[in-house]
This record gives structure tokens, C-alpha cells and sequence, in this order.
């Protein structure tokens, strides 16, 4: 990071002063999300360290350079075989806050290689130690001297130049002494926790050395990543990959998807998970760059409809931000994850075609996640409108094998509506959808894409009302006086009352009644209420006839029968609101405070009616 300097009043320049503390503490509370990161930014100076000896020695073997942890409570150093700093390096890089060694002359055309590229990671082990040592012999002169540079939490440093027999080959050790209150992330067992968590898939090898000085030490990184291993047949691949996406995520996969984009030197696996989740709710992936453990919540590389699955990945050309625990939104991210959601694509795709039962098993699981992309994805929506299961009249089943039975399907606005009309929909031979969850309308409506010959309407009250068988005019005029108390009683809920014969005969009544006729009669209360003000005036320009709800009395229910013959106002009425109740509470939908009240009120009123009866 490059400031220009201010200018004083006299026209001299000044440099710019950093507190070093105040700094170190604004890295600890708003760049780093924990102090344990000091670890992984010492591995990650290693790392690119050793990449830039590589670019200097191309031929060396491939084991020929690594890096080495040592923790015993006291003190944790790192130690690696890389390109090593010379004295003008350590004036220039450590000293200074920002610059990079990676920007160095002769290396900044190979920075895309390496992870760090801010010139501040060395700055993360004052979260854990107040003063830092580094010992470094430059690679790049033969004949270079060892250097010493120790830095201070007060912004202090010293360096001095030392014999080449203080560090006899190139490279660099870097020592911290921790402070008491940072034992936790300093203990040897915590440091090979975290070299293993950070490290797992470096390329170049780590050794952890724990407990007295000279102990044999521990590679951290002994197994490359399973993709790039070789196997004997397909399915000992699939069986490893599988095995370890249930180590690094805790769950045995449905399946597991390859991923590999030669483009970005991207590979890894997405493994599905096998209980279904919330829809948007978006899993963190594991996402590595050249090795380097990057973030375990890393939400940015797939697209929100992909929560069905969590990936592990190794990317060469993903940028990591400053503080190396997320993506740099760029073109680059943009494009790994269209590359990676057509892979997901893919698998869903090859599954349809060739694996019947492990597409079963993905629907049954993750429908509402595929209902998602195919309402934006008409390839999806070709190949698996068929299979995606849904709530019908008929019970749950598929489009394709409803749609064989009912010529025109009608769909409900809400799930509400469609438990109030399911049972009596289904006796009058209607086909009826649920169409109230997230997508489902939507994509009943897109089924004569897939079906021409299947027609899709959505279902109103009228639709429903003209399937009910009308009663004799006799039963009508006998039942005249009833329904007129009955609607007189219902009266305050805009409520109209109707006898009909339908099926099933058990259902003694049906509430048609839609959210859309509720909102409406709401409003025009609510003008009625402001009449004569402004907001009365606005009310009152959209009103418009509020359509009202109605109860329909089932003739062919024994109960229904037994009512519409009672004589006595006061009873008729109480049980005209008892069977408003009884049918508003199988609805489902949400009573209002007036219908919860009616319910109490008619059920206690039929209870102590009966009670004088028996006494």
C-alpha cells in the first residue's frame, strides 16, 4: 500500500507514522477473524518462498526444498528452504508496511504463483507474540550473508548481518516468543492442529517437530488431495472421494461430483448432502488456494440454488482478499462459479438419463432445491418436471403421472385453499394441485411445455361451486327459513350461506373462501372506517364489491339435515356458527380474534343446551 507523503507548511515532505499497536489491533478485530491465522500466514510466507526458490532452481528434485514447525510451549518457529531475504530485502520488506517481497524485481512477473501478495501476513504474529525473530539467507547470492532482523509490538526493529555459518543453506526461520495470554494458540498440540488444518494439501512437504529439540517429526501433509491420486477402477474413486468428503464434512455424501476446470486449475469435489435443508440457507464450502486452506464458509463460489450440495476445492487462480479468509469478487470468481453450477447441472442432467434410482433419492431429498433451478433453467425444467414430486388430490405424486389422469389440472393459489377443497375436489372427480409452496404454482403452469395435451387452469370458487349438485326445490324452500338465520348470524364475516349435495357425505360444510376476497373486505372495512378523511378518500377510490365468503351446507350430512330442521331461531343460529367454525378450523388457515371468539362462544352454547336437555 503506496501513501503520498503530505505536504508540511514549509514545503518539506513528511512521512506518515504508524502505530504499530493501534494497527495490530484493527488486523486482530476487523481484517482476521482469529488470532490462529498467525500460523497459516507463517506457512503461506513459507510457501511462496520456496515457489520463488523453484523459479530459481527448476531443476532441483521435487523433495529437495520443504518446510519445518517446531512448538514446545516456549517458543513456535518456522523454518523453510526458500529463496531466503538479503539485507537490502529485510530493509525493504520487513521494515516496511505493505510492500511485498513478491513485488521484488525479478519476481513480481511470477506473482500470480503465489498466495500472498499485501505484504502484511507477517504482521498477524504480533496477535500472538510481542516480539518476532527472523533469520534469513538470500538464495540469490552464493556467497550472501545471514541476516537478523527482530521486530517489536512498538513498531521497534533491529537488524544486523551475521556469518554465513549462522544459517548455512538459504532460507528463512522465523521465531516467535508467545505471550501468556495467547498459550492457546501456541501449545504444540494446537500448532499441529493447525498446520494440518491450514496445510493438508500443500504441495511442498511439512514437518512438525513437537516437544524436546531433536524429536522426529510429523508430515503434515502425508496424503495428497484424493483427486489427484490415482485408482484401480472407478468405483474405488468414487469410494474415496466419498470417504473423504465425510471426514472433511461430517456426513456420508448422496453422492459426490467431480470438479475440475483445467482453465483456473481448479479441481475438488461437491458432495450432496443427504438430508434436505431450508431453501436459501447457503452452506460454506472449504475452498483451498495452491494448497493453502482459504475458508471453511467460503458461500461465494456456487449460486444460491446450489445449497443441495458442499464442495472441498483446490484453485491455482482464485484471489484471495487481504485478510486470505474469503474470494475477491471478480471476473474471474464470477466465471468459476457459472463453470461450476454447469457441472452441478451436468450431474442432475446424468442422473435423469442414467441412474433412475439415484435421482429418486436426490428428489426425495432436495425437490424444493431442484423446483428452484428449474424455474430458471429450462433444460432442468425439461428434464425433471416429470419426476418432482407434488401435493395433490390424488396424494403425492409426480406431474407426468397426474397429468395422465386428469386432463386439465387446477392449482390453488395458497395451501390453505387447497386443504379446504382437497377432499371434496377429489369426490367430484377434480384434479387439483397444491400450488401454495415455494415454486410449485409456477411450475404447474409450465406443464404443457413438457405435456401439450395437458391443459393448466387455476382453481376459483366458481370452478369448485359448479361441481356441487344443487338440492330439490322442495328441500330448498324447506330449508328457506334456516339458511336465512344462518346467514343473518354470519353476517359480521361477510359470509353467505348455501345448501348443496356433494361428496364426501361426512363433510357437513365447506368454506369457500380466498385470501385475496379477505384482503379486499379488510380494505373496505378499513375505508368504511376512514370515511371522510384522506386516507378514507384513497381507500375509498380503490374499493370495489368485496366478494364474499360462503359456507356451503352439505344436504347429503345426517348433521347438516338434522339442523336445517330446526325451528328455534336461537338454536339455529348457534349451530350455523358451529358448523362456520368446524369448517373454518379445517381450512387450516389463520382465525381471526371474531372467529376464534364464535367457536368458544357456540361450542359452550350447544354444551349447555345439551346439559339442560339430559338434566
Amino acid at each position: 500500500m503506496t501513501l503520498t507523503p503530505p505536504v508540511s507548511p514549509d514545503g518539506a515532505d513528511r512521512a506518515f507514522q504508524v502505530d504499530l499497536r493501534g494497527l495490530v489491533d484493527l488486523l486482530s478485530h476487523h481484517l482476521y477473524s482469529s488470532p490462529r491465522v498467525y500460523l497459516r500466514e507463517l506457512l503461506q510466507n513459507a510457501v511462496d518462498a520456496l515457489t520463488a526458490r523453484r523459479g530459481l532452481e527448476p531443476g532441483a528434485p521435487a523433495d529437495a526444498f520443504g518446510i519445518r514447525l517446531f512448538a514446545d510451549g516456549f517458543v513456535v518457529r518456522v523454518e523453510d528452504d526458500g529463496v531466503g531475504l538479503s539485507e537490502a530485502d529485510v530493509h525493504t520488506f520487513l521494515a516496511t508496511i505493505g510492500r511485498s517481497s513478491k513485488r521484488a524485481e525479478g519476481i513480481a512477473e511470477q506473482r500470480g504463483e503465489f498466495i500472498g501478495q499485501f505484504g502484511i501476513g507477517l504482521l498477524s504474529c504480533f496477535l500472538v507474540a510481542d516480539e518476532i525473530h527472523v533469520l534469513s539467507r538470500s538464495a540469490r547470492t552464493p556467497d550472501a550473508p545471514a541476516v537478523e532482523w527482530r521486530g517489536h509490538g512498538d513498531g521497534s526493529y533491529s537488524v544486523r548481518t551475521l556469518p554465513a555459518s549462522a544459517r548455512p543453506l538459504p532460507g528463512t526461520t522465523v521465531t516467535l516468543t508467545p505471550r501468556a495470554d495467547t498459550a492457546e494458540w501456541t501449545r504444540p498440540a494446537q500448532v499441529h492442529g493447525l498446520a494440518r488444518h491450514f496445510g493438508s494439501l500443500l504441495r511442498h512437504p511439512v514437518t512438525f517437530h513437537g516437544g524436546a529439540a531433536g524429536a522426529s517429526g510429523v508430515l503434515v501433509n502425508a496424503e495428497a488431495a484424493p483427486w489427484t491420486r490415482t485408482y484401480p477402477t472407478p468405483g474405488a474413486r468414487s469410494r474415496a472421494l466419498a470417504a473423504y468428503g465425510e471426514e472433511v464434512f461430517g456426513f456420508a455424501p448422496l453422492d459426490t461430483i467431480e470438479l475440475d476446470l483445467p482453465a483456473v486449475g481448479l479441481k475438488g469435489i461437491a458432495c450432496v448432502l443427504p438430508e434436505a435443508v431450508p431453501a436459501g440457507r447457503r452452506h460454506g464450502h472449504r475452498v483451498h488456494v495452491k494448497g493453502m486452506l482459504l475458508s471453511e464458509q467460503a458461500d461465494e463460489i456456487l449460486p444460491e440454488w446450489a445449497f443441495f450440495v458442499r464442495c472441498v476445492i483446490d484453485a491455482e487462480s482464485l484471489r484471495p482478499t487481504a485478510s486470505r479468509e474469503s474470494l475477491y469478487e471478480d471476473d474471474t470468481l464470477a466465471a468459476v462459479r457459472d463453470a461450476l453450477a454447469e457441472r452441478l447441472r451436468a450431474w442432475i442432467a446424468r442422473a435423469a438419463a442414467s441412474d433412475p434410482e439415484l435421482l429418486g433419492r436426490f428428489l426425495h431429498t432436495h425437490h424444493l432445491a431442484v423446483k428452484s433451478l428449474a424455474v430458471h433453467d429450462d433444460e432442468i425444467l425439461r428434464l425433471l418436471l416429470p419426476w418432482l414430486p407434488f401435493e395433490t388430490t390424488a396424494g403425492h405424486t409426480t406431474l407426468d403421472e397426474f397429468a395422465r389422469t386428469h386432463r386439465t389440472v387446477l392449482v390453488t393459489s395458497s395451501v390453505e385453499e387447497f386443504r379446504q377443497v382437497a377432499a371434496i375436489a377429489s369426490a367430484a372427480g377434480l384434479g387439483v394441485v397444491n400450488g401454495g409452496y415455494t415454486y410449485d404454482r409456477e411450475l404447474v403452469h409450465r406443464l404443457p411445455e413438457i405435456r401439450p395435451e395437458a391443459s393448466v387452469a387455476d382453481l376459483d370458487p366458481a370452478t369448485l361451486t359448479a361441481h356441487l349438485d344443487p338440492v330439490d326445490r322442495e328441500t330448498e324452500l324447506a330449508a328457506a327459513a334456516y339458511l336465512g338465520l344462518a346467514r343473518d348470524a354470519l353476517a359480521v364475516f361477510d359470509c353467505d350461506v348455501a345448501l348443496r349435495t356433494f361428496h364426501p357425505a361426512s363433510a357437513p360444510a365447506l368454506l369457500v373462501d380466498s385470501r385475496e376476497a379477505r384482503h379486499e373486505r379488510t380494505r373496505s372495512q378499513l375505508a368504511r372506517e376512514q370515511e371522510g378523511g384522506l386516507w378514507g378518500d384513497i381507500l375509498g377510490a380503490l374499493r370495489q364489491e368485496a366478494p364474499r365468503a360462503q359456507l356451503i351446507l352439505n344436504q347429503l350430512n345426517p348433521l347438516v339435515r338434522t339442523a336445517v330442521a330446526i325451528d328455534e331461531p336461537e338454536l339455529a343460529r348457534t349451530s350455523a356458527e358451529a358448523l362456520y367454525g368446524q369448517a373454518a378450523l379445517l381450512s387450516r388457515r389463520p382465525l381471526r380474534p371474531a372467529e376464534s371468539s364464535l367457536i368458544n362462544r357456540s361450542f359452550l352454547d350447544l354444551l349447555a343446551r345439551a346439559l339442560r336437555k339430559d338434566s
